[in-house]
């Protein structure tokens, strides 16, 4: 098995013990983590829009 396949599986299993061990923190930063993907993408449409205008 090579490194990088350890690596993942590593990886997916420390993020199910978060999930599992501590649900509420684990929402948080998911939330967290969306609201930022979304003001990103606003400040992309806000950049083309004034980019066109």
């Amino acid at each position: 098995m090579n490194v990088k396949k350890i690596v993942i599986i590593a990886a997916i299993a420390l993020v199910a013990f978060f999930l599992i061990t501590q649900p509420t923190s684990s929402a948080n930063v998911v939330k967290n983590i969306l609201g930022g993907l979304g003001d990103g993408a606003e400040a992309v449409v806000s950049f083309a829009k004034n980019l066109v205008a």
